[in-house]
């Protein structure tokens, strides 16, 4: 409760939350109720609690944060233990580099500042006060709750079904313990938090003393459970029963798919599971069904490498090729395109390893090798659908390749992926794995390279000093970049921007991933040179003529425009 009423009162009126009139009349209630102002106001619903706490904030000179929508992680969560966060209503949020950014309901209560800088003191860590309200307190104590409380109480019910003898569950059979309630409530708390957490893959692996939980957000992996060494075969068993995998199986690698539905939504998990020294370990693609499929603009590309693609795709066949490794979002951007492409008129067929994302007007089709379905026997027969555009999951051997190159000279249009580091591997690629270069120069349209980089978080970028022999180096990359992509940014002075790190965020600075790319398009003189033994140095310079800039461009060019910083563009184009 806010010490000095009579101001906070005061404060209301001047802000128009409370009408002057009414004052007396909340008074007289709160005495004869044996409440305070602030109690009967909230009751009633008078003033907002987000409004009130933010009119605290101004009056003790305090940063507000607004804390009722945002899911803080445990890393932040347990640098302040559970009880002391409940005692004094405090709540670690954020962190940036040395510095916790703590959350109080009542920074006036002098007890709760003490017990923060003891915690300070011990780790050696600097603090920074924010006020918070009730409910976003409560909200993130929630979480808090969640994160430890269901995790515990999983355990205490698996400890009461037989504790450590769960490690020879095996020997006498693990049927019963995989389907017991706590089992199954710890894999629903990995997996809710998961999704919660904004997170692409979740990783359960076993160490020599403990079973760890990690999940990739945004790209990077962040420990987020460990767990007893003792539940770590009941819960793998757990997701092998829901995947529809062979328990008995542990020597060498399964895959399969689990569908839930988690909060009134339909929510897809790929599963692997992989034989190592200490047990198995499973990772599970989150692979969440989207209510409309993102745009290329809305996955990060430029505008000219948009209208590269849309022109590309007019054409009545031939062949367009994402590259880049896995995880870089050549899934996500065929999806886009093939959405794009998408009508009444037109029969699109996919061959997939496996279905990601279902997309309704598509035919999708996984393949299944344990039965002869693979990508080049399942390509001879989705020929005989009658095709108007096709999509091949992975061009991977001698077989597909050939396949795909007939497809596209027999007046298909083909969409199809491979590995390769850059754009311009492609084609010395595809020659290595069959491809006869005349053939090849007849059918490509475009290839497109990508890698995913973190978006910086909107709510709290901020310009930063890059150190001046930094930007010397970038120079010539920056020189060198065709006029059409910079002219909205101003290089008389270059800034690069970071994220401060904030409750929307997470304390991390980045919020989504936006895809850095390179684009090739096959004009005649590209084919010519594909047919003649594609010489890289002529190939640059045709390039330059179709203002083509490379990964690491696009990348410092959308760090110019504040999408990413400059250390994401560094790490993911491996300068």
């Amino acid at each position: 409760m806010f010490k000095d009423q009579q101001t906070l009162v005061e404060a209301l009126v001047q802000k128009g939350a409370l009408k002057p009139d009414m004052v007396s009349a909340i008074n007289g209630q709160a005495q004869a109720e044996g409440l305070s102002f602030e109690d009967i106001i909230l009751g009633k619903k008078i003033v907002d609690e987000e409004q009130l706490t933010q009119i605290k904030a101004e009056l003790l000179h305090l940063p507000y944060v607004n804390l009722s929508e945002v899911a803080v992680t445990s890393d932040f969560l347990n640098l302040i233990p559970k009880k002391v966060a409940e005692n004094y209503k405090i709540i670690a949020f954020a962190r940036e580099g040395n510095k916790i950014k703590i959350a109080m309901v009542d920074p006036q209560d002098f007890k709760a500042v003490e017990a923060v800088e003891f915690l300070a003191k011990e780790e050696h860590l600097e603090m920074g006060y924010y006020i918070v309200s009730q409910k976003g307190f409560n909200k993130v104590f929630k979480q808090y709750e969640v994160l430890s409380e269901e995790a515990e109480e999983a355990l205490a019910g698996i400890g009461e079904l037989g504790g450590e003898k769960a490690q020879t569950e095996q020997e006498k059979g693990i049927e019963a313990t995989i389907k017991s309630a706590p089992v199954s409530k710890m894999v629903l708390v990995i997996i809710r938090h998961a999704i919660d957490g904004r997170a692409s893959d979740i990783h359960i692996e076993p160490t020599a003393t403990e079973s760890r939980v990690r999940y990739r957000i945004d790209g990077i992996l962040h420990t987020s459970l460990v767990l007893p060494k003792y539940i770590h075969a009941s819960i793998i068993s757990r997701i092998k029963v829901l995947s529809n995998l062979k328990l008995d199986e542990t020597r060498k690698p399964q895959d399969g798919r689990i569908r839930l539905n988690i909060e009134g939504k339909n929510i897809d998990f790929r599963i692997s599971t992989l034989p190592l020294y200490d047990g198995e370990k499973v990772v599970m693609r989150i692979l969440a069904t989207q209510d409309k499929i993102p745009s290329l603009g809305d996955l990060g590309f430029n505008p000219l490498h948009a209208k590269m693609v849309e022109d590309s795709i007019k054409k009545p066949h031939g062949m367009m090729l994402i590259t880049g490794p896995t995880g870089s979002g050549k899934t996500s951007t065929l999806y886009t395109i093939l959405s794009m492409l998408n009508s009444e008129g037109i029969n699109i067929i996919t061959l997939e390893d496996p279905v990601e994302y279902y997309v309704n007007g598509i035919n999708q089709s996984q393949i299944n090798p344990e039965v002869g379905y693979t990508f080049a026997s399942g390509l001879r027969i989705i020929l005989r659908q009658d095709p108007n555009i096709i999509m091949l999951g992975e061009i991977r051997d001698q077989e597909s390749t050939e396949l795909v190159i007939h497809a596209s000279l027999t007046g298909h249009m083909v969409l199809s992926t491979l590995h390769t580091n850059d754009s311009m591997g492609a084609v010395p690629r595809l020659i290595d794995m069959g491809a006869q270069p005349f053939l090849l120069a007849s059918t490509m349209n475009m290839v497109l390279a990508q890698r995913l980089a973190r978006r910086i978080c909107d709510k709290c970028k901020m310009a930063v000093d890059t150190p001046e022999d930094v930007i010397e180096k970038l120079r010539d990359d920056i020189k060198s970049i065709p006029e059409a992509y910079i002219k909205n940014i101003d290089l008389k002075k270059i800034v690069f921007y970071k994220g401060k790190g904030c409750s929307h965020c997470g304390g991390s600075g980045y919020k989504g991933r936006v895809a850095l790319a390179e684009v090739i398009q096959f004009t005649e003189k590209l084919q010519e040179l594909v047919v003649t033994g594609y010489n890289l140095g002529e190939v640059q310079l045709e390039l330059k003529k179709q203002n083509f800039i490379t990964l690491r461009q696009d990348g410092i060019v959308k760090a110019l425009l504040g999408l990413t910083a400059l250390e994401e563009v560094f790490r993911v184009s491996q300068m």
